[in-house]
């Protein structure tokens, strides 16, 4: 009997696929990647598994991994897809294919499944992510597959079939939208998201963030260390990757701090509208700008702006085990090498301002940059041959084509 492992997360779609493999003759090995869900029960969701028939289940964490080697080295490039989205989602795909593949590897597996839709970015991401690791693997994507859809046209269908083989599942037809979450962020899409008209962030019950309104009327101060780009200490206390988005999360979570509602351009070409939180990643991502302001010189820090955009299509798409990836992420290793530092962040009701920052490695030399006299190392006097010479195209094409003015 051919087997297959399948990216479990015991929700409907999840469900609805583990009970059509085994119609398919597949036995089925279900594999729930921990990457920090806030709001799953884990060991719930490993019973249910193995309640509905599957022929092993397990929980694999993969949290330290996924903020450390993952999200970390985004960070690090102020990678920001459309210049809004932090890619929580995008970021843990590449990483759950890996572990799915460690473990049909163990078991001797045919094929790596997952409930991705025909429609989505993340099938692009977990098959990119699947073939580059094992190029002989077998992906099932039940969704782009013809018969299943006209089992399943709609969640009624899902539903009845849960009840007809005795799989719970607590989804409802009346759910508003769907979500995806884990330690970096929580998703929310599709239901009644899909109609611009309506709010997203009221409509969204959020499971990391209060509301900016009801985030206390006293601003929360809280320091963040730096070691070469990575963060490693919060209010002077070292931790561990995953520790410091915890307790960020939990920091800028109560303070309001890191919500967006956007319309983005999926990988698939269409349009979509999505409704995120990342509290803890959004401060990390300001509290590292902020060493980097004073650690980075000028023509490194605009190169790495203008590859930015890139690496933040590349990782959003699922184009993470690549070549190219490999350099860049080599090349943003040697680049944060001197970011070291600490800044000290002050958060209130959804924003976040800068109390102070300071690093052994600083580049900001206060004589030289103030505006009294004195320094030895800048003479205002040279800037005058400097501006000259950078006039100089200017006054040639003026003087061949006249500007009017």
């Amino acid at each position: 009997m051919p087997s297959c492992v399948l990216a479990y997360s015991g929700g409907l779609d999840t469900s609805v696929i583990l009970g059509w493999l085994q119609d398919e003759g597949y036995d089925v090995h279900c594999v729930y990647v921990d990457l920090g869900q806030p709001c799953e029960d884990r060991q719930a969701i490993l019973a249910k598994a193995k309640a509905c028939g599957a022929k092993s289940s397990r929980i694999v964490d993969a949290r330290e991994e996924l903020c450390r080697d993952f999200a970390f080295p985004v960070l690090q490039w102020q990678a920001k897809y459309e210049g809004i989205y932090l890619l929580g989602t995008s970021i843990a795909r590449p990483l759950i294919s890996k572990v799915c593949l460690q473990v049909a590897r163990e078991v001797g597996a045919d094929a790596y499944a997952h409930g991705a839709t025909g429609k989505g970015n993340d099938q692009c991401r977990f098959q990119l992510a699947a073939e580059a690791l094992d190029p002989g693997v077998k992906v099932i994507a039940p969704w782009r597959i013809e018969k299943f859809r006209k089992l399943f046209p709609g969640r009624t269908e899902m539903i009845a079939f849960c009840e007809q083989k005795n799989i719970p599942v607590k989804a409802s037809l009346a759910k508003p939208y769907s979500s995806d979450e884990n330690c970096l962020h929580i998703s929310y899409e599709a239901g009644k998201l899909e109609d611009l008209n309506v709010n997203g962030v009221e409509l969204v019950d959020f499971g990391m963030t209060v509301s900016p309104q009801e985030a206390p009327d006293k601003p929360e101060t809280l320091t963040i260390g730096f070691e070469q780009g990575v963060p490693t200490t919060v209010n002077g206390k070292k931790l561990s990757a995953l520790e410091v988005v915890t307790e960020l999360n939990k920091i800028g979570g109560r303070n309001g701090v890191g919500r967006i509602d956007i319309v983005e351009n999926r990988f698939v070409g269409m349009k979509s509208r999505g409704v995120y939180e990342a509290p803890g990643m959004t401060v990390l991502y300001l509290a590292h700008l902020m060493i980097e302001q004073l650690t980075l010189d000028r023509d490194l820090t605009h190169l790495r702006d203008r590859i930015s955009p890139e690496v933040a299509e590349m990782v959003y798409y699922g184009f993470w085990y690549t070549a190219k990836m490999d350099a860049l992420l080599a090349f943003i290793r040697e680049a944060q090498s001197k970011v070291t530092g600490e800044v000290r962040l002050k958060l209130y009701k959804g924003n976040i301002s800068v109390d102070s920052r300071q690093s052994p490695n600083s580049l900001y030399d206060e004589g030289i940059a103030s505006m009294e006299g004195g320094s030895s190392s800048y003479n205002q006097t040279d800037a005058e041959g400097f501006l000259r010479i950078q006039s100089l195209p200017g006054r040639v094409q003026g003087r061949v084509t006249p500007r009017e003015y």
